[in-house]
């Protein structure tokens, strides 16, 4: 019996690759599932409103390759911001957020993640944490009736950049389908500019976890950073969620159009993989 699962980032895959190919790289890869990417690309946004004969040739292609699409990131609502004070951004943010999740049991998708934003392009105020609370409560209730987990990433910014001010809206909202999907990297950046323990942060979320993204960073950089080349410690960290329940990994990568783009998957699974590994020897 598997002790746990571990997710590959679609974004980590040549785009051009079709459905197919994708979750058939994931699987020689190592993975156990795919992480879909719903982001502020008009391309990805118009995922959610696919229709009946796409989703039916997505689940044949998983049931062809053996591997499912376990988990969903809507980063579209880095752009379109759930907080924003343009009502015109914040309805189409929660056209976004509902729409991919009422697609996510469609595709037999469990975990919709979304960043923890109120806003990305401007200043966060008491006027934009209001629209935010207020546009979280209305997804925790469509997730309730979908019975899809939505959990936020923590993210780059001070407004969400730790597991406990992630905690503050989950308690706030009060549902059992709104969690947090912390970001292993993002929460390490926060630690280290604010001078406090990343793994202390992270076990605040006992209970409240939902999954884990594992992504490496340096201070002040949250992406691309190739796997065991940044400041992540990963073991602590694994350790740490692993003792608070989280049974389920992403690795966060990115393609970044080189030849060995493969070999930089495999490299992170295995590694991650060889760390999860001794968490029940």
């Amino acid at each position: 019996m598997k002790q746990y699962e571990i997710g590959l980032y679609e974004k980590a895959m040549r785009n051009s690759l079709s459905w197919s190919e994708k979750l058939q790289c994931t699987r020689e890869c190592g993975y156990d599932y795919l992480e879909i990417s719903i982001d502020a690309t008009e391309e990805k946004i118009d995922r959610i409103f696919m229709d009946k004969e796409e989703k039916k040739k997505i689940v044949k292609a998983m049931f062809q390759t053996e591997t499912p699409i376990g988990s969903m990131s809507v980063s579209a609502l880095t752009k379109y911001a759930l907080g924003d004070l343009s009502e015109e951004i914040r309805t189409k943010a929660m056209l976004i957020a509902e729409k991919a999740i009422e697609l996510a049991p469609d595709l037999g998708i469990r975990t919709v993640m979304i960043p923890g934003y109120d806003v990305y392009y401007g200043e966060s105020t008491v006027e934009t944490k209001k629209y935010f609370l207020e546009n979280i409560k209305k997804i925790a209730e469509t997730a309730e009736r979908k019975g899809v987990l939505v959990g936020f990433e923590t993210m780059e910014n001070d407004f969400m950049n730790t597991t406990a001010k992630a905690l503050q809206y989950v308690n706030m909202v009060d549902s059992a389908y709104l969690k947090i999907y912390p970001d292993a990297g993002n929460i390490t950046n926060a630690a280290v500019a604010n001078r406090h323990d990343v793994c202390v942060d992270l076990a605040l979320g006992k209970g409240k976890l939902i999954a884990l993204h594992l992504k490496e960073t340096l201070p002040g950089i949250f992406r691309e950073v190739p796997f065991l080349t940044g400041h992540v410690e990963f073991e602590r960290i694994i350790e740490t969620a692993w003792k608070a329940g989280v049974r389920r990994y992403v690795t966060e990568l990115w393609d970044l159009g080189g030849e060995n783009w493969k070999d930089e998957i495999r490299f992170a699974n295995q590694n991650m993989r060889a760390i999860l590994d001794q968490q029940f020897q």
